[in-house]
């Protein structure tokens, strides 16, 4: 097997994978919504809970609700709650959050170039 040469793969020189920054990067936008969300979010900038939803798809209310609290406790989203009857949420990337966008852009190009043509 020939092995890679690039820059990137410094990460992987940890004593374990698992402590390593590529494992806590991926633990940050693992799950099947987390990515969509921030993608979501860099898209529209703000989004309310039910329009956020929306946007998911089949994504049930627990589900998204717990994605949304992962990220928020991870610090890349930001929850802004208004005290108004009927109560408003909002939710928005942090500055954190943002600087996974060029990342996922990344992803999003490589998926292009390489995923299956349908016939």
């Amino acid at each position: 097997m020939k092995k890679l040469k690039s820059k990137q793969l410094h990460c992987l020189k940890a004593e374990n994978i698992s402590n390593s920054p590529f494992a806590y990067t991926i633990s940050l936008i693992a799950g099947k919504y987390k990515m969509g969300i921030l993608y979501a979010l860099a898209h529209f900038e703000i989004l309310r809970y039910n329009r956020l939803k929306a946007y998911m798809g089949s994504i049930s209310f627990k589900t998204l609700t717990n994605a949304l609290k992962e990220l928020e406790r991870d610090d890349l989203i930001i929850r802004k709650e208004y005290a108004s009857i009927p109560p408003k949420v909002e939710y928005f990337l942090s500055d954190k959050g943002k600087s996974l966008i060029p990342i996922l852009d990344e992803l999003c190009t490589w998926g292009e170039k390489h995923k299956p043509q349908e016939k």
